[in-house]
C-alpha cells in the first residue's frame, strides 16, 4: 500500500474515543458520585436497593454468560441457562478464586479467557491494562473497559470523600505508580470526581521518603494516602531524621487500608483520623468507613458480597468469620461473579450512627490462603503484626521466618522485630515479646530483636508501597 493510500484509509477510520464511549450523563444517575451520593444511594430504603441490584445482577448473569471462562465452570458443574433467575439463585454458580485465574491465565496467555475483552477490541473501544500488585508471581493484567474504569473511579471517590477530602485539597498519594493498580486508580478518582488535587508522589523507590516529607511541607499537603506500614515509616522519618514533628505537617485526614493494623498509633504520631477501606485489584472500591470508624459501608448499588466458610464455601451467618466473596454489578471487561477473594472479614449486625442503610464490613483480618499451619496451630501473620504494633519499645516493623528444623523437622517460626531505638532493652522486649505471642497465639514462635531500618532488607517498606511480611522456608 503507498503511503497516500495509508493515509487516505486512516482518514477514514474513526477512533474510539474516550469521550464518545460513554452516556455520561446517565453514567452520573445510575452510579452517583459524590456528594449526590450520600442523598441517594447511601441511604437508600432496603427495598429499593435490593429492586436495583436485581436489575444488575441479571444483567451480569447475561454478560458472564458470553465469556468462556465462566462457560466453561458452568457447564462442568452442570449450571444450565434458566437456572439464575434472581439474586436468591446467586449460591448456586460455583465461586472461583485468584488460582483459577491464574490458570486461566496459564492455558490461555498472556490474558487468560476470563475477560470478555481483548487487545484487538482496542479498534473499537478504548480500553486500558493495570495489574495487580504482584506480590506472588507474575502479575495478573486486566483490561479495562471505559464503564470499568469511570465506575471504579466514581466508587474511590465516595471512599475519599468519606475520608474527608475536599474541593481544594493537596491529596499526597504514596502508592505504587506503574502497571500495579492502585496509585493511577486513585488519580483518577481524585482528579475526576473529589475536585481534589493529586499530588502523585509513589512509592518510596520512586520518591525517597525525606523528598515525600519535603514536598508535603512545602507544597502543604493536607491528605496523605499510603499502605499503613509507609505512613508509620514515614512519620518515624520526618520526627527520628528531619527532626520535623510529624503533628506539624497539616496533615488533616489520612486514608489507607489498614487490615488488622491498629490506626492509632498511626493517628497518634500524625495527630490526624486514619481512615480504612477496601478493595481488589479486580473490582476497585469495595466498603469504607466514615467518619464514625466503626466498620466499613459495602458499596452495595456496584457489589454483592458474601462471607464463605473458608472449609467449606457455604455462606455463614451475619456476625461470623469468613472470606470475603463478592459479585460485581457494573463489570463489563472482566465480569465477577463469585469471585472469592480470600480475605477474612465479616459483615457486622446493626446499622451505623452516620444513618447510612448500607451494610458494613468489619476489619480485615487476614487472608485465608496466607494462613499457616505451624505445628497445628493456624497462625496469620497479619495478626502477629497487629500484636507487634501495640509494643511502644518496636517501630510495629516485624518479619516471619519459617523454618522446618531438626532431625524430626520440627517447624519454628522467627518473628524479626525492630527496637525502636538503640536505648531499647532488646533482651526485655525479646521476652516480653515471646510471652505475649505465645499467650495470643496458642503456639510458641522465636522473636529477634534487631535495630531500627535493618528489616526493610526483607519487607522493602521504604521502597515499595506493599510490605511483605512472610518466608516460608518450608516450601524451599
Amino acid at each position: 500500500m503507498s503511503a497516500d493510500a495509508e493515509i487516505k484509509r486512516m482518514s477514514r477510520e474513526q477512533p474510539p474515543y474516550y469521550w464518545q464511549s460513554l452516556d455520561f450523563a446517565r453514567l452520573m444517575t445510575d452510579y452517583p458520585p459524590p456528594p449526590a451520593y450520600f442523598n441517594t444511594v447511601y441511604r437508600m430504603p432496603r427495598a429499593q436497593l435490593r429492586e436495583l441490584r436485581e436489575k444488575r445482577f441479571m444483567t451480569q448473569i447475561a454478560r458472564a454468560r458470553e465469556i468462556p471462562f465462566y462457560q466453561r465452570r458452568w457447564r462442568e458443574t452442570g449450571l444450565g441457562a434458566g437456572d439464575i433467575r434472581s439474586v436468591s439463585d446467586l449460591t448456586k454458580i460455583p465461586p472461583y478464586t485468584v488460582h483459577d485465574i491464574r490458570d486461566s491465565i496459564a492455558r490461555n496467555p498472556p490474558f487468560g479467557d476470563f475477560m470478555g475483552v481483548s487487545p484487538e477490541d482496542g479498534r473499537r473501544m478504548p480500553l486500558v491494562i493495570q495489574t495487580s500488585g504482584g506480590t506472588t508471581g507474575l502479575p495478573r493484567p486486566m483490561l479495562y473497559s471505559p464503564q470499568d474504569r469511570e465506575i471504579m473511579a466514581i466508587l474511590g471517590a465516595r471512599r475519599l470523600t468519606m475520608h474527608g477530602v475536599r474541593p481544594g485539597d493537596l491529596v499526597q498519594v504514596t502508592r505504587a505508580l506503574g502497571l500495579a493498580n492502585g496509585g493511577f486508580h486513585i488519580r483518577e478518582a481524585l482528579w475526576k470526581y473529589t475536585g481534589a488535587v493529586p499530588v502523585m508522589t509513589g512509592s518510596g523507590n520512586v520518591t525517597p521518603t525525606r523528598r515525600q516529607i519535603e514536598i508535603m511541607r512545602a507544597w502543604g499537603v493536607n491528605v496523605l494516602i499510603g499502605f499503613p506500614a509507609y505512613l508509620r515509616h514515614m512519620a518515624l522519618v520526618a520526627r527520628d531524621e528531619l527532626k520535623i514533628d510529624p503533628r506539624s505537617l497539616g496533615i488533616r485526614a489520612l486514608d489507607s487500608n489498614l487490615g488488622i493494623e491498629d490506626r492509632k498509633p498511626i493517628e497518634e504520631l500524625w495527630g490526624a483520623p486514619c481512615h480504612d477501606f477496601y478493595g481488589a485489584h479486580e473490582s476497585g472500591m469495595i466498603a469504607a468507613d466514615c467518619v464514625y470508624q466503626n466498620g466499613m459501608h459495602i458499596q452495595e448499588d456496584a457489589f454483592i458480597v458474601e462471607i464463605l466458610d473458608p472449609v467449606t464455601g457455604k455462606p455463614v451467618p451475619e456476625g461470623e468469620k469468613g472470606n470475603i466473596c463478592i459479585t460485581s454489578l457494573f463489570k463489563y471487561s472482566a465480569p465477577l461473579i463469585r469471585y472469592n477473594i480470600c480475605d477474612v472479614s465479616l459483615i457486622m449486625p446493626g446499622t451505623c450512627a452516620c444513618g447510612s442503610t448500607l451494610v458494613r464490613l468489619e476489619k480485615i483480618f487476614g487472608r485465608s490462603d496466607n494462613m499457616l499451619k505451624l505445628r497445628g496451630v493456624n497462625v496469620f501473620p497479619e495478626a502477629i503484626g497487629a500484636l507487634v504494633a501495640e509494643e511502644p519499645r518496636s517501630t510495629g516493623e516485624f518479619f516471619c521466618i519459617v523454618d522446618r528444623v531438626g532431625a524430626v523437622g520440627r517447624d519454628e517460626m522467627t518473628v524479626l522485630v525492630e527496637a525502636a531505638d538503640p536505648s531499647v532493652d532488646t533482651r526485655a522486649l525479646h521476652q516480653d515479646l515471646e510471652r505475649r505471642l505465645h499467650d495470643a497465639l496458642a503456639v510458641k514462635v522465636l522473636v529477634k530483636v534487631v535495630q531500627r531500618n535493618e528489616l526493610d532488607q526483607y519487607t522493602g517498606v521504604s521502597q515499595v508501597t506493599k510490605a511483605k511480611r512472610l518466608l516460608d522456608r518450608r516450601k524451599d
